[in-house]
């Protein structure tokens, strides 16, 4: 079950099934990928929190849970299989949920509460905030199973921490605790077990009254930077920035700066 609610314009998106680690069923997939597909296109949401009840954040991709569930970090595979199932399948799934939070236009913070194994961490990875509670960890499983990591985990751990240690993660699979993670760069805060709410609150709805469309933008070039060249990041900087210069955020900035007044923005 994936419970949603927003609350001064922070979508709130928590995964709900604590027996199972939050272990994602493919309707569950789809819903979050849903959620955060109509995050972009709605005005009234303008910040978007991911987390999980219970000991968990998400232990992965539950593949019992459907026949399709398009990751291959849980559950028992299929008996019976052709070539191209599994490329199909990662497509269908992880990849698409984890793009889903990539590609959101709205600045997407995870909470992370528990445990993020597997395609959980990965969710929790590609998120633009990572805050995590003292008590989650971080784990690669893929390796303890004899396989490749998916749900982008390949692309995602190098731009964080770099080739060499993005290896050891994959190949051991050992679980990081919080303030491993902290210390390697792969979540931004730690904070007490019982905190973790508030830390997320705080910072969501600090970007909630941000300017929204130039959060968008600079989340854009950002991700972009990591796989073009620098001619291209720079034009489309300046290509941004052009839009940027459109929103009515922009130019109450502008014009908060030269009134020498905290500016009001509205997200447009």
């Amino acid at each position: 079950m994936i419970l949603h609610t927003t609350d001064n314009a922070v979508l709130w998106i928590t995964l709900n099934r604590p027996a199972a680690l939050n272990a994602l069923t493919w309707d569950q997939r789809e819903r979050v990928i849903a959620l955060l597909s109509d995050a972009s296109a709605d005005p009234a949401v303008r910040a978007v929190v991911v987390t999980g009840t219970g000991k968990g954040f998400c232990a992965g991709a539950d593949l019992r849970g459907g026949p399709d569930n398009g990751g291959s970090d849980g559950g028992s595979p299929p008996s019976e299989r052709v070539t191209g199932d599994v490329a199909r399948m990662i497509r269908r799934g992880a990849q698409r949920l984890v793009t889903a939070v990539l590609d959101c236009e709205k600045p997407v913070l995870a909470a992370v509460n528990g445990t993020a194994a597997g395609l959980g961490a990965h969710l929790a990875l590609a998120c633009d905030l990572v805050v995590a509670a003292e008590s989650a960890t971080f784990i690669e499983v893929f390796a303890r199973r004899g396989l490749v990591p998916d749900g982008g985990g390949a692309y995602l751990l190098p731009r964080l921490v770099g080739p060499q240690r993005a290896k050891e993660l994959l190949f051991f699979g050992d679980a990081v605790t919080a303030a491993d993670a902290e210390r390697m760069g792969l979540v931004n805060r730690v904070v007490p077990d019982a905190g973790l709410e508030k830390a997320a609150r705080d910072w969501a709805e600090r970007l909630a009254t941000g300017p929204t469309r130039a959060f968008a933008l600079t989340k854009q070039l950002v991700n972009a930077s990591l796989d073009g060249d620098r001619g291209a990041a720079l034009a489309a900087e300046a290509a941004a920035q052009e839009i940027n210069m459109t929103t009515a955020d922009a130019r109450e900035g502008v014009a908060s700066f030269v009134e020498r007044r905290r500016p009001t923005y509205r997200g447009r």
